[in-house]
This record gives structure tokens, sequence and C-alpha cells, in this order.
């Protein structure tokens, strides 16, 4: 059995991510740390567990992650820092599922987190956890730096344009709505159902800290550098990210676009590309480590249009941070996740 730690247990990712690996064949969860709530039963924070789990929450000071084989970090910005530069020294394999290493470059990070990076010399080194794009590079990775978000459902839709060459990459266009559990667990007053319940609204416009994460895989993928207008919204509903994406089509790009994407994502388990005329729901998605596409060019003009969705939680987060542990390790990708999505 793989032997797994896991740093902050107590947000929506954390107890995702428990809620898939509790039920994988091959991972036992042995320690899950939160200062906070150190002490006090799983099940007695999060009553879904009671006689799944009966683990307590550790301080992370208290040892317990150094027999572990894979620690994730389900954390917010600026906590894997501290820690993971030591557990890859001792060999150990860390899933990040914060931001903290998903920029190459140390200083663009600092720009946009307004902090003072503590590890630049691991940007380097960390894998981006895509699977989709990134997959033979996580087999040997020694820290993922698995993908946010967002930028996972802009980068899955762009993907097969952009390999293509098929699309103006000065121009892209990604307008985009999450779910409230997207913003996290802490009390935050806008997060309440009185103020964001039955309203609909756009947020991070001159700047979301998403952006240079998109443009940097984006960029990758075309081999050339992108730039991106990436618009989030958000929407009153628990779970999950559509993402409206558009670009204009190149001279020379292929005529029948949904054959590109069928193709380009035929033998990914996690990537669903619609029939023709069909368009994605979150709801088709919740729950599962799903990420349905459609692709439509509009009245045969030379704008295309990519919508994508996904469980902001799963796809987006605590699923792909397992999809990438099995690839890691040598399992199965789909182990621990046929998990069909939940209707309604």
């Amino acid at each position: 059995m793989i032997k797994v730690g896991i740093v902050g247990g107590t947000g929506y990712a954390g107890v995702e991510l428990l809620r898939l690996l509790l039920r994988h064949p091959q991972a036992s969860v042995a320690v899950i740390t939160s200062r906070g709530e150190a002490g006090q039963r799983l099940d007695a924070l999060f009553p879904n567990l009671r006689g799944v789990c009966d683990l307590a929450f550790t301080d992370p000071a208290d040892g317990g992650l150094d027999d572990c084989d894979v620690v994730f970090f389900a954390t917010p910005h600026n906590v894997a820092l501290k820690t993971v530069p030591d557990l890859v020294e001792r060999g150990q394999r860390v899933i990040d599922l914060s931001a903290d290493y998903r920029l190459r470059d140390a200083a663009v990070w600092e720009q946009w987190y307004g902090e003072p990076h503590t590890s630049p010399g691991l940007c380097a080194e960390a894998v981006y956890g895509l699977p989709e794009i990134t997959r033979s590079q996580i087999v040997d990775a020694r820290l993922v730096a698995l993908a946010g978000c967002y930028p996972t459902a802009i980068q899955l839709g762009f993907a097969p344009l952009l390999e293509a060459k098929a699309v103006d990459t000065s121009g892209l266009i990604a307008s985009c709505a999450s779910g409230v559990s997207g913003a996290g667990r802490q009390a935050k007053i806008a997060n309440l159902v009185t103020e964001a319940g039955e309203s609909f609204k756009a947020y991070g416009v001159a700047g979301h800290r998403h952006l240079p994460e998109i443009e940097q895989g984006l960029s990758a993928v075309a081999g050339s550098s992108v730039s991106v207008t990436f618009v989030p919204h958000l929407v009153p509903m628990t779970r999950g990210i559509h993402a409206t994406l558009f670009a204009q089509l190149e001279d020379g790009a292929p005529e029948d676009l949904q054959d590109l994407f069928e193709r380009r994502y035929a033998d990914e388990p996690f990537v669903d590309v619609l029939p023709a005329g069909s368009l994605p729901q979150t709801r088709s998605v919740r729950g599962a480590n799903t990420c349905q596409i459609a692709v439509t060019q509009p009245q045969g003009r030379d704008t295309v249009v990519v919508t994508a969705v996904i469980d902001n939680l799963v796809k987006g987060a605590s699923g792909q941070a397992v999809q990438a542990m099995n690839i890691m390790l040598g399992l199965p990708e789909t182990m621990g996740l046929e998990v069909i999505a939940l209707i309604p």
C-alpha cells in the first residue's frame, strides 16, 4: 500500500482528497495535519467521514510525514514553501495543490502573490501537473505543482487548437465562471448566501493570479508566446467551472475542428469531447474527475468557440492530484477515480 500524508486537510480540497483516497485500492492515508484542528477527529469536522475514517488531525510540527511515500499539500499559497524543500531533499514525492511552484519564474510569482519566494530553485524542477499535457514528465517527478482549476479548463480547451497552429495566439479570450467553493472554506462576507445568491459578477478583471499560469502553460503548448484575456466570474452554485473560450482561426486551420478535438483526446480517460451540436453543463461533471468539451464555429465564421466544464474540486484540484499520483507511482491512471458524476 502507498502511505499517504496530507498537509492542510480542513479545506474543501483537503476533504475532497480524503473522499477519493479513502476509497483508493492502493492508498492508505497515514497522517493529515492541521495546526488549528490538531487533536480533533476528522469525522467531527466532516461528518460524511463517520464510519469511514477514524484519523485525527495532527500538528505538522509533530512529524509523521517522514514515513509517507507521497505527501499532498492542500494548503493556501506560501505554506508549502516552508516544508516542501525538506521533504523533496529527503526523497519523498510531493504533490502541491497550491500555487507555490506552478510558475517557473519565482520573480513572476512574487509579482502576483506579493511575497518573497523562499525556494526558487524548486520552481525550475517542479513538473506542472496537467496530465493530459505533461504526463511524460510527471512519471519521474519528485515535485508536481498541480494545475489550478481555471487553468485546467482553459488549457484543455485551447490545447488542440494551439497544437495544430490553428488560431491566432495574440488574442485568446477566456470568459469563465466558478462556483463559490473555488474561493475556499474561509469565512468571507462575499461568499455568504445572502451576498452571492441571486447574483452574477466578474472579478479580477484587471488581472487575476491564474493569468500568468495560463499564459505559461499555453505558451509551452504553442511553442511561442501566447496572450490571453482572462475574465473570471462568480456564479451562485457550490461546485463547477464553465469556461467559454474564443479564438480567431488562422488560414490553413483544419476544416473539421470536431475531428481535431476528438482525435486529440481519443485516448484520454478524463476528457470527454461531446458530439457536434452538444454543449457541456457543470452538472454533468459534478463530483467526477472529468472535463467535458465542445467546439463550435458559429455561423461558419473565423471565430472558434470552445466550451469546457470541470468540477473545480475534482478535476480542478483533488481528483487531478490523485491522477498525478497514479502516474508517478506507475498505477493505472484511472485507479480510485472511476466516479460517475452526481445528477441532480
